[in-house]
């Protein structure tokens, strides 16, 4: 009966734990999806703005694990930063678009 009480106490600790470990690449897509927005609508500056917190998460999640769709999406966020910096609202929206489809696939 012992079994049954600890594993009961460890399930919801490990489904915990399991949601806890994807914080950062859920935060880098949904601001992933904030700068394909606002490049949509041709904003540079926000797609800058963006881009350079989901890379930010993205880079937190890379410390506790690794993904090479993970990767892709640092490597295409850091893109989406560089072409909004330059005014290039229409390139960044791409990099930023392949950065989301990559972050998704993490699992």
């Amino acid at each position: 009966m012992v079994e049954h009480d600890s594993a009961r106490i460890a399930a919801p600790l490990l489904s915990d734990m399991a949601v806890a470990g994807n914080k950062h690449v859920d935060e880098a897509i949904s601001h992933a999806k904030e700068a394909v927005d606002h490049g949509e609508m041709g904003h540079s500056d926000a797609i800058v703005v963006h881009a350079q917190v989901a890379l930010n998460h993205a880079r937190m999640a890379q410390k506790d694990m690794m993904n090479p769709h993970l990767d892709e999406g640092v490597l295409e966020l850091k893109e989406a930063v560089a072409h909004g910096n330059q005014g290039h609202a229409g390139v960044a929206t791409t990099h930023a678009k392949s950065a989301v489809m990559h972050l998704s696939e993490v699992p």
